[in-house]
């Protein structure tokens, strides 16, 4: 039997709405760095504190545990594009008024604050459509395709926020970024099909009415969609050699150069593993999730003897590639609830994992004002492997737990079709 093409990489390429969804990702992506790398500059220059400018940064990354958890639902009520058309063409107006002159210091840092606060629903209401654009096997490779991207235009945000800065000011840097957010709009507009929710009035009346911890205890409630947020929030643990690379870069003795290299080394390995990950079998895949898990902090244990650049550059990059794990626990996550809670349980993992990540960096470069950077991401490293172990100890104990009670153990993203869970029914978990 020939190569299904449909499911390659190319072939999900093939399908015009991921293909739009795609485009409208990049420019969110890149407009969201250029804004607070516009803003950062701006403090600095207006009060000459790197603490400042450090801190501004750094606070851009606090409003999605409000909009993860808030704002996420909305996308459950509403359609999915018009949620995302609204959330973009909101983010474009912020960020134009960032950039008209005059407009003082603290209403710019405020205005960042609800650019970011508004990613959430738009983050959330693109995964909850993406089930119903890409079908099966498509589904994984299209979340390896778009978190692959994420990383890319990270790195190219930080690279043409410095260039346009340079080349248009910060007032027209800011400007630019909202014509980024104002195309990705229009993208999504004309490329993309309403999506909406399960159309079920009693349910989504309910939904209406349902607490902000509501998500909360529905992935609280399911050991799959527990263990599975579990295996996501290890990124505390690996994403630490990212948060101090630079002292790192400082006690190996190779200068702005090296930290170039370090901060380089998981993107681009989590790219190569978006590509070899996807490429292998459903069951296949699955099988390694856990392990995969797990290497992406064990893997960076020998950093603490300081092997030097060339070595940690390659320990890193092997980290970012088992990283990519990434693409199989969003697939199967989204997979294990019905079409009008996604959003719902998207924006929970939207705060945790932010909250997984802050407290990770935060905490790792509180302790290296005391130990070695080694040392830290070592003990990052070890903590992150046993943590890593249990949340894919859980997820093996759940399927059993599945198989056990008469479920077939298989869903849409696991290798093979299930049916499409009714408003409130339980998830049908994968083997």
């Amino acid at each position: 039997m020939g190569r299904d093409d449909s499911s390659s990489f190319r072939g999900i390429f093939a399908v015009r709405e991921f293909t739009f969804l795609w485009l409208a990702h990049v420019l969110s992506v890149a407009g969201d760095q250029i804004a607070k790398v516009a803003i950062t500059v701006v403090v600095y220059d207006r009060t000459a504190s790197a603490g400042l400018a450090a801190a501004t940064y750094a606070i851009s990354y606090v409003p999605d545990l409000v909009g993860g958890s808030v704002l996420a639902g909305l996308a459950d009520r509403y359609s999915r594009r018009a949620v995302m058309v609204a959330a973009d063409l909101a983010r474009a107006a912020l960020v134009a008024v960032m950039g008209v002159p005059g407009v003082p210091l603290w209403s710019q840092v405020v205005l960042l604050v609800g650019v970011q606060v508004l990613a959430a629903p738009f983050g959330a209401a693109r995964q909850a459509a993406l089930p119903d654009v890409l079908n099966g096997d498509q589904l994984v490779k299209g979340l390896g395709i778009l978190s692959g991207t994420y990383q890319i235009a990270l790195v190219a945000g930080f690279g043409a926020g410095g260039g346009v800065i340079a080349g248009l000011g910060t007032g027209g840097a800011l400007w630019a970024d909202a014509a980024t957010f104002a195309v990705s709009a229009a993208l999504i507009r004309f490329g993309l099909g309403r999506h909406e929710p399960a159309t079920d009035a009693p349910a989504r009346a309910g939904n209406r009415r349902t607490p902000v911890l509501a998500g909360w205890v529905r992935v609280a409630r399911n050991p799959r969609l527990r263990s599975l947020l579990a295996i996501a929030c290890c990124a505390g643990f690996y994403v630490v050699p990212e948060g101090i690379a630079v002292p790192y870069a400082a006690q190996l003795g190779v200068g702005a150069a090296g930290v170039g290299w370090l901060l380089a080394a998981n993107p681009l390995g989590t790219v190569l593993g978006v590509l070899v990950i996807g490429r292998l079998p459903a069951a296949a895949r699955l099988r390694l999730l856990g392990p995969l898990a797990v290497g992406s902090s064990l893997v960076l244990l020998p950093t603490g003897s300081v092997p030097g650049l060339i070595v940690t550059v390659l320990l890193w990059m092997i980290s970012g590639a088992c990283s990519a794990h990434d693409m199989i626990t969003q697939a199967e996550y989204v997979g294990s609830v019905s079409r009008d809670e996604r959003a719902l349980v998207v924006g929970v993992a939207i705060a945790a994992l932010r909250v997984a990540q802050g407290a990770g960096i935060v905490l790792a470069g509180l302790v290296a004002q005391i130990l070695a950077p080694s040392l830290v991401i070592a003990g990052a490293a070890a903590l992150g492997t046993v943590g890593a172990a249990a949340a894919a100890t859980a997820w093996a104990r759940a399927n059993r737990s599945a198989a056990a009670s008469g479920h077939d153990g298989t869903t849409m993203f696991g290798g093979g079709a299930a049916p499409t869970p009714s408003p409130g029914a339980s998830p049908q978990p994968p083997d």
